[in-house]
């Protein structure tokens, strides 16, 4: 015999504490957003910086920045707590976290890209994405330290570029810091 459970979804303060005592993996992420075009998209890839608490997140290129409506909405207004900054030169940016100790790792469908999944990541990682589009131009690929992608077993060849991030910034997090 099946016995059913009152489960309940977790609102106001019990859902803070059991967030507060959630033990985050110790790993840095940071996040590159290059030319990024839709707004809800970078909204989405801030609501996703907070979730894994994303230790600096960068958008660069034409890469829409707040305040922006539909950042904030998308983004619950995440990026007001999310630590964020513009370049418009994507390889500047990348040339500085490479010196603060990051490996930049794009997310990109390349000839010599590794399956998200079968690589080991470092204790810095700085996951980079790009146009919606176009992807990734050669001249950033050419300042990130390896590609990574995520297979597709259906029609299309990509998801989208705030689901992808936050697959593999999940993904980075928990088989790095456990």
């Amino acid at each position: 015999m099946n016995e059913t459970t009152d489960r309940r979804p977790l609102h106001g303060t019990a859902l803070k504490r059991f967030v507060r005592e959630l033990d985050r993996p110790n790993v840095e992420l940071a996040f590159v957003l290059h030319d990024v075009e839709d707004p809800v998209n970078v909204g989405s890839a801030f609501r996703i910086a907070d979730a894994s608490r994303v230790d600096r997140m960068l958008l660069t290129g034409i890469t829409p920045q707040p305040p922006h409506r539909l950042i904030a909405k998308t983004g619950r207004h995440k990026d007001r707590r999310v630590r964020w900054e513009h370049d418009a030169d994507a390889s500047e940016a990348l040339a500085r976290l490479r010196d603060d100790g990051f490996e930049r790792i794009a997310l990109e469908l390349t000839e010599d890209a590794s399956p998200y999944d079968a690589i080991s990541y470092p204790e810095r990682v700085a996951l980079v994405v790009g146009n919606e589009d176009h992807g990734i131009p050669r001249r950033i690929l050419s300042c990130c330290d390896r590609v990574v992608f995520l297979p597709m077993y259906g029609k299309g060849a990509s998801l989208n570029v705030a689901v992808s991030l936050g697959i593999v910034a999940y993904h980075v997090l928990h088989v790095r810091g456990h």
